[in-house]
Protein backbone atom coordinates (compact mmCIF):
# COMPACT_ATOMS: atom_id res chain seq x y z
CA UNK A 1 0.00 0.00 0.00
CA UNK A 2 1.31 3.42 -0.92
CA UNK A 3 0.77 6.23 1.57
CA UNK A 4 0.37 9.69 0.16
CA UNK A 5 0.80 12.88 2.13
CA UNK A 6 -2.29 14.97 2.74
CA UNK A 7 -2.73 17.92 0.40
CA UNK A 8 -1.27 21.04 1.84
CA UNK A 9 -3.44 24.11 2.47
CA UNK A 10 -2.62 27.54 1.02
CA UNK A 11 -0.89 29.82 3.46
CA UNK A 12 -3.31 31.71 5.70
CA UNK A 13 -6.24 29.27 5.25
CA UNK A 14 -7.59 27.74 8.44
CA UNK A 15 -10.18 25.06 9.02
CA UNK A 16 -13.39 26.55 10.55
CA UNK A 17 -14.30 25.10 13.91
CA UNK A 18 -17.74 23.47 14.36
CA UNK A 19 -19.09 26.28 16.63
CA UNK A 20 -18.03 28.87 14.07
CA UNK A 21 -19.75 26.97 11.26
CA UNK A 22 -22.95 26.68 13.29
CA UNK A 23 -22.87 30.40 14.08
CA UNK A 24 -22.42 31.25 10.41
CA UNK A 25 -25.38 29.06 9.45
CA UNK A 26 -27.55 30.69 12.12
CA UNK A 27 -26.62 34.13 10.79
CA UNK A 28 -27.65 33.15 7.26
CA UNK A 29 -31.03 31.88 8.54
CA UNK A 30 -31.59 35.11 10.48
CA UNK A 31 -30.79 37.26 7.46
CA UNK A 32 -33.18 35.24 5.30
CA UNK A 33 -35.97 35.63 7.87
CA UNK A 34 -35.44 39.37 8.12
CA UNK A 35 -35.63 39.79 4.35
CA UNK A 36 -39.17 38.28 4.32
CA UNK A 37 -40.49 40.18 7.34
CA UNK A 38 -43.51 42.37 6.50
CA UNK A 39 -42.41 45.94 6.24
CA UNK A 40 -39.13 45.22 4.50
CA UNK A 41 -38.43 47.36 1.45
CA UNK A 42 -40.39 46.17 -1.58
CA UNK A 43 -42.27 43.50 0.40
CA UNK A 44 -45.65 44.46 -1.07
CA UNK A 45 -45.92 43.67 -4.77
CA UNK A 46 -49.59 42.90 -5.44
CA UNK A 47 -53.04 44.41 -4.81
CA UNK A 48 -54.02 41.29 -2.85
CA UNK A 49 -51.16 41.83 -0.41
CA UNK A 50 -52.13 45.49 -0.04
CA UNK A 51 -55.72 44.48 0.74
CA UNK A 52 -54.56 42.01 3.40
CA UNK A 53 -52.52 44.70 5.14
CA UNK A 54 -55.46 47.12 5.15
CA UNK A 55 -57.93 44.50 6.40
CA UNK A 56 -55.53 43.63 9.23
CA UNK A 57 -55.86 47.15 10.67
CA UNK A 58 -59.09 46.35 12.55
CA UNK A 59 -60.63 43.16 13.87
CA UNK A 60 -64.02 44.25 12.58
CA UNK A 61 -62.72 43.78 9.01
CA UNK A 62 -62.38 39.99 9.45
CA UNK A 63 -64.15 38.05 6.73
CA UNK A 64 -64.83 41.01 4.44
CA UNK A 65 -64.68 39.97 0.77
CA UNK A 66 -63.87 41.94 -2.42
CA UNK A 67 -66.66 43.98 -3.99
CA UNK A 68 -68.86 41.92 -6.32
CA UNK A 69 -71.20 43.97 -8.51
CA UNK A 70 -73.27 40.83 -9.24
CA UNK A 71 -73.89 40.11 -5.55
CA UNK A 72 -77.19 41.66 -4.42
CA UNK A 73 -77.23 42.86 -0.82
CA UNK A 74 -73.46 42.71 -0.24
CA UNK A 75 -73.26 44.62 3.02
CA UNK A 76 -69.49 44.72 3.47
CA UNK A 77 -66.72 44.77 0.84
CA UNK A 78 -63.39 46.24 -0.17
CA UNK A 79 -61.92 47.66 -3.38
CA UNK A 80 -58.24 48.14 -4.29
CA UNK A 81 -56.99 50.86 -6.64
CA UNK A 82 -53.41 51.12 -7.91
CA UNK A 83 -51.81 54.53 -7.36
CA UNK A 84 -48.36 55.93 -8.15
CA UNK A 85 -46.64 54.91 -4.90
CA UNK A 86 -48.66 51.81 -4.01
CA UNK A 87 -52.34 51.08 -3.55
CA UNK A 88 -55.47 52.64 -2.13
CA UNK A 89 -57.85 50.30 -0.30
CA UNK A 90 -61.49 51.30 0.28
CA UNK A 91 -63.31 49.24 2.93
CA UNK A 92 -67.06 49.54 3.37
CA UNK A 93 -69.36 48.12 6.07
CA UNK A 94 -73.12 48.47 5.59
CA UNK A 95 -76.11 47.44 7.64
CA UNK A 96 -79.87 47.85 7.76
CA UNK A 97 -81.96 46.35 4.90
CA UNK A 98 -78.91 45.65 2.74
CA UNK A 99 -80.86 43.67 0.11
CA UNK A 100 -82.29 47.08 -0.78
CA UNK A 101 -78.94 48.85 -0.64
CA UNK A 102 -78.22 49.23 3.12
CA UNK A 103 -79.66 52.08 5.17
CA UNK A 104 -76.40 52.74 7.02
CA UNK A 105 -72.78 52.50 6.01
CA UNK A 106 -69.26 53.35 7.16
CA UNK A 107 -66.16 53.66 4.93
CA UNK A 108 -62.41 53.67 5.48
CA UNK A 109 -59.74 54.55 2.91
CA UNK A 110 -56.21 53.28 3.49
CA UNK A 111 -53.01 54.08 1.60
CA UNK A 112 -50.70 51.07 1.38
CA UNK A 113 -47.12 51.66 0.23
CA UNK A 114 -44.83 49.19 -1.48
CA UNK A 115 -42.78 49.22 1.73
CA UNK A 116 -45.84 47.82 3.60
CA UNK A 117 -46.63 51.11 5.32
CA UNK A 118 -50.38 51.53 5.94
CA UNK A 119 -51.95 54.95 6.58
CA UNK A 120 -55.60 55.81 7.23
CA UNK A 121 -56.48 58.50 4.67
CA UNK A 122 -60.13 59.06 5.58
CA UNK A 123 -63.02 57.61 7.59
CA UNK A 124 -66.63 58.61 6.97
CA UNK A 125 -70.17 57.36 7.53
CA UNK A 126 -72.71 56.50 10.21
CA UNK A 127 -71.64 55.70 13.79
CA UNK A 128 -70.63 52.06 14.09
CA UNK A 129 -72.43 49.61 16.38
CA UNK A 130 -70.48 48.67 19.49
CA UNK A 131 -70.74 44.88 19.20
CA UNK A 132 -71.65 42.13 16.74
CA UNK A 133 -73.51 38.92 17.53
CA UNK A 134 -77.06 37.75 18.15
CA UNK A 135 -79.75 38.79 20.58
CA UNK A 136 -83.46 38.22 21.02
CA UNK A 137 -86.33 37.10 23.21
CA UNK A 138 -87.50 33.66 24.30
CA UNK A 139 -91.25 33.11 24.66
CA UNK A 140 -93.81 30.29 24.83
CA UNK A 141 -97.31 30.05 23.39
CA UNK A 142 -100.16 29.67 22.96
CA UNK A 143 -101.33 30.63 26.45
CA UNK A 144 -105.07 30.28 25.74
CA UNK A 145 -106.92 27.28 24.28
CA UNK A 146 -108.57 29.39 21.57
CA UNK A 147 -106.96 32.22 19.65
CA UNK A 148 -109.16 35.25 19.08
CA UNK A 149 -109.37 37.88 16.36
CA UNK A 150 -108.50 40.57 17.29
CA UNK A 151 -105.90 38.96 19.56
CA UNK A 152 -106.61 39.00 23.28
CA UNK A 153 -103.71 40.70 25.13
CA UNK A 154 -104.25 38.23 27.94
CA UNK A 155 -103.41 35.38 25.57
CA UNK A 156 -100.07 36.76 24.40
CA UNK A 157 -97.06 34.40 24.52
CA UNK A 158 -95.33 34.41 27.89
CA UNK A 159 -91.67 35.21 28.31
CA UNK A 160 -89.38 32.33 29.25
CA UNK A 161 -86.57 32.82 31.77
CA UNK A 162 -83.81 30.23 32.13
CA UNK A 163 -83.84 28.85 28.59
CA UNK A 164 -80.38 27.65 27.52
CA UNK A 165 -79.36 28.69 24.00
CA UNK A 166 -76.35 27.11 22.26
CA UNK A 167 -74.55 28.67 19.27
CA UNK A 168 -72.51 26.49 16.90
CA UNK A 169 -70.35 27.47 13.94
CA UNK A 170 -70.50 26.16 10.37
CA UNK A 171 -68.61 23.03 11.37
CA UNK A 172 -71.03 22.18 14.19
CA UNK A 173 -68.63 23.18 16.99
CA UNK A 174 -70.12 25.00 19.99
CA UNK A 175 -68.75 28.55 20.20
CA UNK A 176 -71.03 30.12 22.82
CA UNK A 177 -74.10 29.63 24.99
CA UNK A 178 -76.39 31.87 27.01
CA UNK A 179 -79.36 31.65 29.37
CA UNK A 180 -82.41 33.87 28.88
CA UNK A 181 -82.92 36.48 31.59
CA UNK A 182 -86.02 37.13 33.74
CA UNK A 183 -87.56 39.17 30.91
CA UNK A 184 -86.84 36.43 28.36
CA UNK A 185 -84.04 38.33 26.63
CA UNK A 186 -80.53 37.14 25.76
CA UNK A 187 -77.47 38.55 24.03
CA UNK A 188 -74.35 36.78 22.70
CA UNK A 189 -71.36 38.59 21.19
CA UNK A 190 -69.89 36.79 18.16
CA UNK A 191 -67.30 37.44 15.50
CA UNK A 192 -68.51 37.81 11.89
CA UNK A 193 -69.56 34.50 10.35
CA UNK A 194 -72.36 31.96 9.87
CA UNK A 195 -73.91 30.31 12.92
CA UNK A 196 -76.78 28.15 14.18
CA UNK A 197 -78.79 28.85 17.35
CA UNK A 198 -80.33 25.84 19.11
CA UNK A 199 -82.64 26.18 22.12
CA UNK A 200 -82.34 23.34 24.63
CA UNK A 201 -85.32 21.38 26.08
CA UNK A 202 -87.18 23.30 28.77
CA UNK A 203 -89.11 21.59 31.54
CA UNK A 204 -92.88 22.05 31.21
CA UNK A 205 -92.79 22.96 27.52
CA UNK A 206 -93.30 20.66 24.55
CA UNK A 207 -90.26 19.78 22.45
CA UNK A 208 -87.81 22.47 21.40
CA UNK A 209 -87.91 25.26 18.80
CA UNK A 210 -86.41 24.53 15.40
CA UNK A 211 -82.69 25.47 15.16
CA UNK A 212 -82.16 28.85 13.50
CA UNK A 213 -79.34 29.66 11.09
CA UNK A 214 -78.16 33.27 11.05
CA UNK A 215 -75.33 35.48 9.82
CA UNK A 216 -73.23 37.97 11.76
CA UNK A 217 -71.91 40.72 9.48
CA UNK A 218 -68.72 42.63 10.21
CA UNK A 219 -69.49 45.95 11.89
CA UNK A 220 -73.26 45.45 11.67
CA UNK A 221 -75.71 45.63 14.60
CA UNK A 222 -76.54 42.45 16.45
CA UNK A 223 -78.77 40.01 14.57
CA UNK A 224 -82.28 39.89 16.07
CA UNK A 225 -84.08 36.53 16.53
CA UNK A 226 -87.22 35.32 18.29
CA UNK A 227 -87.16 31.90 19.99
CA UNK A 228 -90.62 30.36 20.51
CA UNK A 229 -91.46 27.25 22.57
CA UNK A 230 -94.74 25.35 22.31
CA UNK A 231 -96.77 25.24 25.54
CA UNK A 232 -98.93 22.38 24.28
CA UNK A 233 -102.17 24.27 25.02
CA UNK A 234 -104.79 23.62 22.37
Amino acid sequence: MELRPAASRPAGMTTPTRPAAVAALALLVLLAACSSTPGASGSVTTAAQAAQLALAQQGRFAGIAPFDENLIGQASWYQVTTVEDGWQVLIRIGWGDCPSGCINEHRWTYAVGKDARVDLVSETGDPLPDATGVRGTVSAGPTCPVERDPPDPGCAPRLVAGSVLVVTDGGGMEVARATSAADGTFSIELAPGAYRLTAQPFEGLMGTPEPMDFEVAAGAPMTEVQVSYDTGIR
